[in-house]
Parts: C-alpha cells; structure tokens; sequence
C-alpha cells in the first residue's frame, strides 16, 4: 500500500503525533489501533477515517518526514554556495529536527522494517537524496574526499545528531545542541587520509 500524497488534516496530524510517541515508547507492534484510538479520544475503528490501516498510517509518518528533511536540506542547499556555511547549517538543521522528534528517529530506526515494501523504497530513496546533499556539501569542502569516503562520514554525524533520544532526555537541550553540534563539526571537517 503507497502513502497517498496531499494534505494532513489537523486530526490526522494529530493521531500521527501520537502514534510516534506510542510507537517509539513501545514499538509498532506493541500499540494496537484500539490504544491508539483512546489516546486520541476515539474509538480504534474511528482511527480508518483517518487512516486505511496502521501500517498506513506509519508510511505516512515515516514518508512524510523523509520528505520534510529533503525538503529542507535542498532549499538549505540552494540558499547557501558556501559548502562551509551549507555544511553548518546541515548540521543545525538535522540537530533541530533530532531535539524536537527524537520519537521519529527511535521510529525510523526500529519501525522501518514493518513498512509494506513499496513505502519502504520510497523512503529509503528519500533518504538516500537527502544523504546526497550532504556528500556532496563534503565533497565540495573537501575536494580530495571520496563520494564513498564522504557517505560514511555523513552517516557518522547522524549517528552523532540523532543520538538524542538517547542523550537528550537525560539532559537540557539547551546543553546538548550546542555540544553535539561542535562535535558533528568537527569531526566531518577534520583533515582525513581518504
């Protein structure tokens, strides 16, 4: 089943919040529509008029996220040349994200797999766009970096940044952006032998 694309409705918006806090607490499998629905003030069965099923309703949150972060990282891309000041506001704008829906990583990380098999490659493809953006953001910093080299250097610095809903509610986000931030920095602009 593929996310029909258009427009969340303030209710679904709604159920798709607290389906990711559901969700990452205690796993897709672990919230059933009827829990869903009492979250949200209705019945489990109110839920498929909103969504066909819960496993739609997890492509859409996973689908539409994928889609946010592309989203923001190319007009981040097509706003600023400097691969230095780009690669800064990469950092800021995957560590906004990380702080504010730590539930989404947590999700992503452990939910992906119980997408059906065609949402899954679409975010998978989505991902792999968004990474995209990031290598070459290092490659231009870094002109001698491999696009391999590269990849892997920008999957260390999302393990780094979406480590927050490990981190962060241990702690002040006040105290964790700033620190994560430097750290992601300086690690992607270390000099390196690749």
């Amino acid at each position: 089943m593929t996310v029909a694309p258009g427009r969340t409705s303030p209710r679904q918006e709604q159920i798709l919040r607290v389906a990711a806090q559901l969700f990452a607490r205690h796993g897709f499998h672990g919230v059933s529509i009827t829990e869903l629905g009492a979250a949200v003030g209705i019945s489990g069965p109110a839920l498929y008029r909103h969504f066909p099923s819960k496993e739609a309703l997890l492509a859409r949150m996973l689908v539409r996220i994928s889609e946010r972060l592309l989203t923001g990282a190319t007009e981040l891309a097509e706003q600023k040349p400097d691969p230095s000041e780009l690669l800064g506001a990469l950092i800021d704008f995957q560590l906004d994200f990380s702080l504010r829906e730590p539930e989404l990583i947590t999700v992503q990380d452990r939910d992906l797999a119980n997408l059906p098999a065609d949402d899954r490659r679409t975010v998978r493809q989505l991902q792999r766009a968004y990474v995209e953006i990031w290598v070459d953001t290092l490659r231009r910093l870094k002109p001698g970096l491999s696009a391999p080299a590269a990849r892997v250097a920008a999957h260390g610095a999302f393990g780094l940044l979406n480590s927050t809903p490990h981190s962060a509610p241990r702690t002040q986000p006040a105290l964790a952006a700033p620190l994560l931030r430097a750290m992601a920095l300086a690690a992607l602009t270390t000099p390196s032998a690749t």
